[in-house]
């Protein structure tokens, strides 16, 4: 009998000291964190902050490794035809689902090539215009821009990025019909604002604040569901007289198709952990940008839902990459 029970005791001790291990052991070699954007951007950054803090919790190094090019199409690509055993992730954004109609023809299909894993965070964005304009609500702007038809323009950082699209889905959604002024990156657009080159531009909160403060351009309207903490005093779209307005840039972690529901599991509750941490939380506010916390099921929606909504403005606005 006492042998007996020495066994089971033994074989408890296995099973219970073997679960650390087991989740340990989903992670047994560097993972690589593809950024298919330029390094210095939101996207660098952030997939530094997080995939410092999950090579601390999965004490595994996670490698962020830059490969910008076509509008995100380079690195995702080459993120598509990894190996799916969690060594590789894809810092992605909404970029990528506006790809997916701007772009039919690229490499890869978005939900075909890849599994959700968790998403990082949004941030709003901010529609200013140039004092010349002489409007200080979104209720002007539309005003104007209906009484005269194509003379107003707005600057955007190139053909399918968010800030285009921003803009795109303002002109659907109150009926005006402003000129989109393409330009090979924001800040060409920003300076060309600032300088009444141009009407108008959609720009993210965070680069946008410190211009808005010094009065060199007028703030009319945020982009998310809620006000800004940087710019407290702004009202949202919402607010401002369009009610069913959003448009936010999120960053999210996708994983080639195949790669263990395991794997992506404890990366989402991982990653979850991250978003909780107070100091972050304070240091992303801070810049505008707020933690998105879903599970794979709910992440995989989100970004069905997204695809969709760009889809129709893609078609509305007959946009084309550059």
């Amino acid at each position: 009998m006492l042998a007996w029970v020495r066994v089971v005791f033994g074989l408890a001790a296995v099973v219970l000291g073997s679960v650390p291990v087991v989740a340990q052991d989903l992670f047994l070699k560097p993972v690589r964190l593809i950024v298919p954007f330029a390094a210095g951007g939101p996207a660098d950054v952030y997939a530094r902050i997080v995939g410092q803090q999950l090579s601390e919790a999965l004490k595994v190094p996670f490698i962020v490794d830059n490969k910008p090019g076509a509008g995100s199409i380079v690195g995702t690509a080459e993120a598509a035809k990894a190996v799916a055993d969690g060594s590789t992730l894809l810092m992605m954004s909404n970029t990528h689902t506006t790809n997916e109609s701007l772009v039919p023809d690229k490499p890869f299909k978005l939900m075909r090539d890849f599994v959700a894993v968790a998403p990082v965070n949004a941030s709003d964005l901010v529609l200013v215009a140039h004092k010349s304009l002489g409007i200080s609500t979104i209720k002007d702007l539309v005003a104007q821009a209906k009484a005269n038809p194509g003379k107003l323009n707005y600057a955007s950082s190139g053909n399918g990025t968010p800030y285009h699209m921003a803009g795109e889905l303002f002109k659907a959604m109150s009926g005006t019909d402003i000129l989109h002024v393409p330009f090979k990156g924001s800040s060409g657009a920003r300076n060309d604002v600032m300088a009444g080159q141009v009407n108008m531009m959609f720009d993210a909160i965070s680069t946008m604040a410190g211009i808005i403060e010094a009065k060199q351009v007028v703030a009319l309207a945020t982009t998310g569901k809620v006000r800004s903490a940087v710019l407290p005093d702004v009202p949202t779209m919402a607010e401002a007289g369009l009610p069913e307005y959003e448009a936010t840039i999120w960053l999210g972690l996708m994983a080639p198709k195949g790669t263990p529901q395991p794997i992506v599991d404890r990366l989402n509750e991982e990653v979850g952990r991250i978003l909780t941490r107070s100091e972050v939380k304070d240091a992303w506010t801070k810049q505008g940008a707020v933690p998105m916390n879903m599970t794979p099921a709910d992440f995989t929606r989100y970004l069905e839902a997204d695809i969709e909504k760009w889809a129709r403005i893609v078609k509305i606005s007959g946009a084309k990459p550059d």
